[in-house]
């Protein structure tokens, strides 16, 4: 299976990290499911003056601020355009899904619908059959998901809010769209994870609006047909890889904008992404042996590259290297999952016990991993290419 590259979970918020690198978090992060500090904040913008209420996540040291707004994005407030702040006792209850949806249907395109499942809250101008297999997969992934964690040892929770997924019906209006957060990249991304919004953005892969839209055609019809496609392997791939970034850093796994290697986020997705076009739904569930991902991996291996890959996340930002690189990831995930997934899991806590911006040099991740593992990345490359050669 090939697919065209898709952007690493914490690549497309990097501007607005680098920028915001001075914060410190003054509250208990939002994905934790705790109390935090609410805040309506009045702002001076080009249009005038300007409104913003939600929970105070991160509060530098020059007054500037980062708010989680109601429908889930984060907003960077810069200190000189406060005009006015104060903190809210008593906040207004959370929207709900139909609310939600209708305020992000107002930011679309016109023409879309939207869909709400027990998770997901899809946003699609797609057929409706096409939107429901989508969400049956979701489901799946979403329970899937906390149960491997938990009969790991890693207490997920639930997200307590609709995850949003935006569904393009054709290439051209996703570029269009996506441009705004990937800019020249979006010709090259099919499918990716926004950490400010907090959505998955995708389109119609297997351009089965048209065979979805024929009368009489339910969600299971719809998906027996797009399974059949050559593009079905890619298409499920991409769905589950960027739908787990979005519940990892939602159920407690990752925290958004806290420093979490990029090896971890993309291991993960890619550990989770296996599709299995054996079942008419297309996926059941993680671990498989993800034989791209493998066959890349013996290909582009050399010394060092793991160490690399673990200290620093510059590796995943050269173009040339990046599908070695989610190989490299997806292979040092599976290795740690099978032989030391205990220790694996500690490693987890570490990471997600950190607060959003917290300092971040390959010291310190050298530091996590030699706590967790008891041993360096250098230690475990040989018996990694080991283990990964023995599962061709």
């Amino acid at each position: 299976m090939h697919r065209v590259g898709i952007a690493p979970a914490g690549l497309v918020a990097l501007a607005s990290i680098v920028a915001l690198a001075g914060m410190r978090s003054t509250a208990a992060p939002v994905e934790d499911g705790h109390d935090v500090a609410k805040q309506a904040v009045t702002i001076r913008t080009q249009a005038g003056e300007k409104r913003l209420e939600g929970n105070l996540v991160v509060e530098a040291v020059d007054g500037g601020l980062l708010l989680e707004l109601a429908d889930q994005r984060l907003e960077i407030v810069d200190p000189e355009t406060i005009l006015e702040r104060e903190p809210l006792a008593d906040a207004a209850e959370p929207p709900t899904p139909r609310e939600l949806g209708r305020r992000i249907l107002a930011e679309l395109p016109p023409g879309f619908d939207q869909l709400s499942t027990k998770h997901y809250l899809i946003c699609f101008d797609t057929s409706r059959a096409y939107a429901q297999w989508c969400g049956g997969l979701f489901e799946r992934l979403h329970e899937a998901f906390a149960n491997f964690w938990r009969q790991a040892g890693f207490e997920v929770h639930e997200a307590g809010r609709p995850l949003v997924v935006v569904i393009f019906a054709d290439r051209q209006r996703y570029e269009a769209f996506a441009a705004g957060d990937l800019g020249a990249a979006a010709d090259r991304v099919v499918g990716y994870y926004n950490l400010l919004s907090n959505r998955v953005t995708t389109f119609d892969l297997t351009g089965s609006d048209a065979i979805a839209r024929r009368p009489g055609r339910s969600a299971g019809r719809a998906g027996l047909e797009i399974l059949a496609r050559p593009e079905a392997a890619g298409l499920v791939a991409t769905l589950v890889h960027e739908a787990t970034h979005q519940t990892a850093f939602n159920c407690g796994l990752h925290r958004r904008l806290a420093p979490v290697p990029l090896w971890v986020s993309e291991g993960v997705a890619t550990y989770f992404e296996t599709p299995d076009l054996a079942s008419d739904r297309g996926w059941r569930g993680m671990g498989g042996i993800n034989r791209p991902r493998l066959d890349r991996y013996l290909a582009a291996q050399r010394p060092g590259t793991i160490s690399a890959l673990v200290l620093d996340d510059e590796p995943f930002r050269r173009a040339d290297e990046a599908l070695d690189n989610y190989a490299r990831a997806w292979a040092l995930t599976y290795f740690l999952v099978q032989t030391r997934r205990e220790a694996f899991v500690s490693y987890l806590r570490i990471l997600a016990e950190k607060p959003p911006f917290t300092a971040d040099a390959p010291e310190i991740r050298r530091q996590d991993f030699l706590d967790a593992f008891g041993s360096t990345p250098e230690e475990l490359e040989e018996p990694l290419l080991k283990f990964i050669a023995r599962l061709r």
